[in-house]
């Protein structure tokens, strides 16, 4: 057995190709449209990823956008996706930079989570051990859900 890929739906492929790739750092690596089907499959990978998912398809986002208009709620009771980053610190600026609210700040320095346009929480983890507290995160309060 082997992990392929997390589905998750999306509303706006542009909205979404941002915050996946212009803001998180994912990167597209195939696309697939199914006229027949009504559908476009957008497969994403972690830059550590990359050559591991070209090589191999996994391990990778699809993210799924149905042609005809669809609203998804909370998900889809789905739990998160979760990213391993080199400075949790640095990921959190540069999201807040981009206009991301960071739900759960690294107020530990090891952990955070976001939401992604379409309400997909993503956790972010520090690579290695946790980096000392530092502000403006060890202060900052929770925002919304994660």
């Amino acid at each position: 057995m082997r992990y392929l890929h997390t589905m998750v739906r999306v509303r706006d492929i542009d909205e979404s190709l941002d915050f996946y790739c212009g803001k998180l750092g994912l990167e597209e690596i195939r696309r697939h449209e199914n006229d027949k089907g009504r559908f476009t499959l957008i497969f994403l990978a972690a830059p550590e990823d990359r050559q591991a998912a070209l090589d191999t398809r996994a391990p990778m986002i699809e993210l799924t956008y149905n042609w005809d208009p669809e609203e998804y709620q909370g998900g889809r009771n789905f739990g998160h996706l979760a990213y391993v980053v080199d400075d949790i610190y640095e990921t959190c600026q540069r999201l807040a930079d981009g206009g991301v609210t960071i739900n759960r700040p690294p107020r530990d320095g090891h952990m955070a989570f976001v939401r992604s346009p379409d309400g997909i929480s993503i956790e972010l983890l520090q690579k290695g051990d946790a980096l000392p507290p530092a502000e403006p995160w060890a202060s900052m309060e929770n925002t919304g859900s994660w």
